[in-house]
């Protein structure tokens, strides 16, 4: 992996576990404003417990050596809650702006996803 990549790799991976671990612990404790969000949504509370739990679950296997295939089900798991939570704020008719920060955070998790170092990609035989 050249330094470049490792740049790349590590300057998003922090980004995203720092917006996952922030996002996840106001989410599982329902603090923050995120009550009112989800609500505006049209999503149930509890919504959010679970979500919030999840990020922070997946932020601990992105970090973690090892573990690959734990790492891809993370990254899948972001990328459906950020792109979910963008396709519901323009779902209700909300501003674009409104989908920024999911938009940001997905941009995050593809490149930290991409530039990921070998050890944590799942490695296919064909044989």
């Amino acid at each position: 992996m050249t330094k470049r990549n490792k740049i790349i790799y590590w300057t998003a991976t922090i980004f995203l576990s720092l917006g996952m671990l922030a996002g996840g612990i106001q989410q599982m404790l329902q603090i923050g404003g995120y009550n009112e969000i989800v609500t505006r949504l049209g999503y149930p509370l509890y919504l959010l417990s679970i979500i919030g739990t999840w990020k922070i679950l997946g932020v601990v296997a992105i970090l973690l050596p090892k573990f690959p295939l734990l790492k891809e089900w993370a990254y899948a798991g972001f990328f459906f809650v950020m792109t979910g939570a963008a396709i519901s704020h323009l779902a209700v008719g909300q501003p674009f702006v409104e989908t920024i920060p999911s938009l940001v955070l997905l941009v995050a998790i593809i490149l930290s996803w991409y530039f990921r170092p070998t050890d944590r990609k799942i490695i296919i035989n064909n044989k």
